[in-house]
């Protein structure tokens, strides 16, 4: 199988997650009861802006259930590592510092302990500010620098690899 390269189409995943940040898209479950749904959203949004999941049994990274999903789909430390390690099909990514984000990358918040617990998608800038929209607590371009967090990575999608 070759794969080819094509470029995450930022506009699509902004456009998505600005669509339903204060709403649920009635195609994925809510996981706001099982442990919280900002992964799951984000999640949505890279898929709205790479057009591929990854079908891999238990590594990859897709939804087609409650109960035919993966870990990464949900989980936010098995998002990080899916992104930053697929050599595979799907979108792939590298942690940036905060000033080289870019519309549709994700941000995880995280504590001292180094467990990060929430992932924002980068949905505007305002001066020096940028603005995230997530679910669990439903935000729509809340300014970042308004959340308490102790740690916090970058996610900066580089691409999509898709078959040729």
């Amino acid at each position: 199988m070759s794969l080819i390269i094509t470029d995450y189409n930022r506009t699509a995943a902004t456009a998505y997650a600005k669509r339903w940040a204060l709403s649920r898209n009635p195609d994925f479950y809510n996981f706001d009861k099982l442990g919280g749904d900002c992964t799951n959203f984000a999640s949505q949004c890279v898929y709205a802006g790479s057009g591929v999941m990854n079908f891999t049994p238990t590594f990859g990274w897709y939804y087609l259930s409650l109960n035919d999903r993966t870990p990464s789909w949900t989980g936010v430390e098995y998002l990080y590592n899916f992104l930053t390690q697929n050599d595979g099909v799907g979108p792939f990514a590298e942690e940036v510092p905060l000033e080289q984000a870019e519309l549709g990358d994700l941000v995880q918040l995280g504590r001292a302990t180094g467990d990060f617990y929430h992932t924002p998608v980068i949905t505007g800038f305002s001066g020096r500010n940028v603005l995230v929209s997530a679910h669990t607590y439903n935000v729509y371009n809340r300014p970042l620098s308004s959340y308490n967090y102790t740690r916090l990575r970058v996610l900066h999608i580089l691409g999509v690899r898709k078959q040729n």
